[in-house]
């Protein structure tokens, strides 16, 4: 029979188990999702034991769902404008700016003062958990976004390759992380992406992963495709998911994460989802964002806590070209 203080010692180490563990998420293949008590909603911070399962997660998952982080109205008014554009664009055909098929399409924001709240593009929830991965003040130089569009009469909804956006030769640690921002819910149904969580950590496990693990140069429309063998191996370890994440939420994604996105099989809702990039600090890439003049006091109004390289352009010179810009690969993240 054990000592009393033996056991004791136990039940205490029991015990904080436990409570570590209360943080986790449910399903192995889910992931984490963070919900804001309401001080955090306030003050536009997590708390430190929020904080802590961010970062874990972030490591170990290479993403993490944070709820109610955006207000509603902000999400709603830029929606209805980018609806309007993802239909000008998917009316383009193949000369469209699509991502592997013509049902994902790459769109940016209309980089204006009336649509850019810091709420949904710099959102300090977001940037608290990306300053603690990779450093203070990450380099903001990458801003648009995609949408999963409903099928044209005719056509078949069709979905990407698991693929990763880290098509070249990258560290096997954090350096990059995209902030998602949903306008809708998003859900199967409508499009929401397939992720491979922890898979970012297959980098520096050996040759047949990172880079090695992909298919098509950089440059190519189908750049960063992963190996069949190789998803056939990771899916008997950690099968994928296609979660459902809520209107209001922020996900925080590892750039070397694989993932998929996914037929949007609604009669008409387009589902469209920001996408921001953070660097690491140390990172040397050089990208810019090209912003109108008139967003410029809205970016500093606040400290941000984060480096923003932009070129500043004349409003109608901006809204001109906005829906003309590159897309795909023709941003280089290296």
């Amino acid at each position: 029979m054990l000592a009393p203080r033996r056991l004791l010692c136990l039940a205490s180490r029991a015990q904080r188990c436990r409570s570590f563990a209360t943080t986790t998420s449910g399903p192995l293949n889910l992931p984490h999702v963070i919900k804001l008590f309401l001080a955090e909603q306030q003050q536009r911070q997590l708390s430190p034991r929020n904080l802590e399962a961010a970062v874990r997660h972030m490591h170990g998952d290479g993403l993490v769902v944070v709820e109610d982080a955006v207000p509603l109205n902000d999400l709603d008014h830029l929606n209805r404008k980018m609806v309007q554009d993802a239909r000008t664009l998917q009316a383009r055909g193949k000369d469209g700016p699509f991502n592997y098929n013509q049902g994902n399409l790459q769109q940016d924001a209309p980089p204006v003062a009336e649509y850019f709240s810091t709420s949904v593009f710099a959102n300090p929830i977001a940037t608290q958990i990306t300053s603690h991965v990779l450093g203070p003040r990450p380099k903001w130089t990458f801003c648009s976004a995609n949408a999963a569009m409903p099928p044209l009469p005719g056509a078949e909804p069709q979905r990407q390759p698991v693929h990763s956006d880290a098509d070249f030769a990258h560290p096997a640690h954090p350096f990059a992380l995209v902030i998602n921002v949903p306008l809708i819910t998003i859900k199967p149904d409508n499009g929401s992406t397939e992720l491979w969580l922890g898979t970012h950590n297959l980098a520096g496990e050996d040759s047949s992963s990172g880079h090695a693990a992909q298919e098509g140069a950089h440059g190519e429309r189908a750049s960063g495709r992963i190996r069949p063998e190789l998803l056939e191996r990771r899916a008997a370890v950690r099968a994928p998911c296609q979660p459902t994440v809520r209107k209001g939420s922020i996900v925080v994604r590892d750039l070397r994460l694989w993932h998929a996105g996914m037929p949007n099989r609604t009669a008409g809702e387009v589902r469209i989802m920001l996408a921001m990039i953070h660097f690491a600090p140390w990172y040397r890439n050089r990208m810019r964002l090209e912003l109108g003049e008139d967003v410029k006091p809205v970016l500093e109004r606040e400290d941000l806590g984060l480096e923003v390289p932009v070129d500043w352009v004349g409003r109608e010179e901006v809204l001109g070209r906005y829906l003309n810009r590159g897309f795909g690969n023709s941003y280089d993240f290296d």
